[in-house]
């Protein structure tokens, strides 16, 4: 048996009842905490913790003793919304944001995400993986430990089902629990300009039972947005990937008021992500479901557009997650650190809900929330063991500098 103890903890953080799933309203201020603490991982879980008082004289044989000095250890990022699969960065449409054109003038310039097709489509399994296996591996130096990876820079059959091999090779090979979406629904291809049916036609006849073939998605996304997927067309998406078992979530309300979350609420989707733009109608059908709030600061903040209403989100007691949205063209980081301190600064929120929203609501968004996103006795032991600190408010507070030391996944150190 092989053991990792760490001790002289500043503070534990985290310590949720272990059959709680997720957070919402004000359960989302509440972040347990024991201060002066151990914990003891044995078999890649979390087998115990307590007090340094307490801390039991025998141990397991073979166990490693890690001393945090006083830092903090907490549960790692869950990072519920990536695209991190992509065969080329896109800073050529960097100046083009500096000088003032939008995400839908880019796009109609042949930028955005037709651009990332283009390149992907000429890539590698190879190629795409390597690239793709050195972003997840800066992110989890960063803290995350666990993600969720979209396809849709394919928009064809070939390349929608490489881009999710490349996804179940990382779920391989990685240490960190890896799920998959499906989103060939996230363009549609120049091909299809004027014929968007005949694309949608292709994704369900053609993609869908190849993919379910070869079980290589979790999950099934649509962009759900003006200019991109109706809601018609996202209902048609939504129950054809229901009859192969993928459940949705889906892209919604990022440019605009679409009715993307209610059609997301009405097929119980896991989450709808976005929700940059919102109205009280929005707020009443989440509030009324068990659909997941997957709020994207950074992508915000790097196209300027308008940050989420968290505070309208938490106050109707609508669960909150938070995520990177990792991708080329409209939010070119992983920091899952950089996001907690956008919505404590941006959205409002507390840091509390903060790092709440980005473990256990950001594990539920993957329904991972059995295994990760807190501190509980037999959960999976991925953690993270800051520098000393001060209080808590500091993860947020120092958003240019990293305060994470050392890396735990599996309850060994990484």
């Amino acid at each position: 048996m092989s053991g990792l103890l760490i001790i002289n903890i500043g503070a534990l953080v985290g310590i949720h009842d272990p059959e709680t799933r997720v957070l919402r309203g004000e359960q989302m201020q509440r972040l347990p905490m024991l201060e002066q603490a151990w914990i003891l991982c044995e078999d890649g879980k979390i087998a115990d913790f307590g007090r340094m008082e307490q801390l039991p004289q025998q141990m397991p044989t073979a166990v490693v003793t890690q001393d945090a000095r006083g830092g903090y250890v907490l549960p790692s990022w869950c990072d519920s919304h990536t695209h991190i699969v992509f065969a080329a960065t896109r800073e050529e449409e960097f100046e083009m944001k500096i000088q003032g054109k939008t995400y839908e003038d880019i796009a109609a310039a042949g930028g955005g995400i037709l651009n990332s097709s283009a390149k992907l489509q000429k890539a590698s399994v190879s190629e795409l993986y390597d690239s793709a296996g050195q972003r997840l591996t800066d992110m989890i130096r960063q803290g995350t430990g666990a993600v969720e990876i979209k396809s849709g820079y394919g928009l064809s059959t070939d390349s929608e089902l490489k881009m999710l091999k490349v996804i179940r090779k990382l779920k391989e090979t990685f240490q960190i629990p890896v799920k998959a979406t499906f989103l060939a629904a996230h363009a549609f291809p120049a091909a299809y300009k004027n014929n968007p049916e005949g694309y949608v036609k292709l994704i369900i006849e053609e993609m869908l039972p190849k993919i379910a073939d070869e079980a290589l998605a979790d999950y099934i996304d649509v962009f759900c947005e003006k200019g991109f997927f109706s809601v018609q067309d996202t209902d048609k998406l939504l129950s054809a990937g229901a009859n192969y078992g993928l459940k949705p979530k889906i892209h919604a309300n990022q440019l605009s008021v679409s009715g993307a979350v209610q059609i997301g609420v009405k097929h119980q989707a896991v989450s709808v992500d976005h929700l940059e733009v919102t109205d009280a109608e929005v707020l009443q059908s989440l509030k009324n479901s068990d659909t997941i709030a997957t709020l994207l600061p950074s992508c915000s903040f790097y196209i300027n557009i308008p940050f989420a209403d968290a505070r309208g989100l938490i106050n109707s007691a609508i669960p909150v997650a938070l995520a990177t949205d990792y991708n080329p063209g409209s939010s070119p980081s992983g920091n899952m650190n950089f996001v907690l301190s956008l919505a404590c600064i941006k959205l409002r929120m507390r840091p509390e809900e903060a790092i709440n929203a980005a473990t256990l609501n950001g594990a539920a968004a993957m329904e991972l929330s059995k295994e990760l996103g807190s501190i509980a006795k037999g959960k999976k032991a991925n953690l993270f063991i800051t520098r000393p600190m001060s209080s808590l408010a500091i993860l947020p507070y120092s958003f240019g500098q990293l305060q994470i030391e050392t890396i735990v996944l599996n309850g060994k150190i990484s």
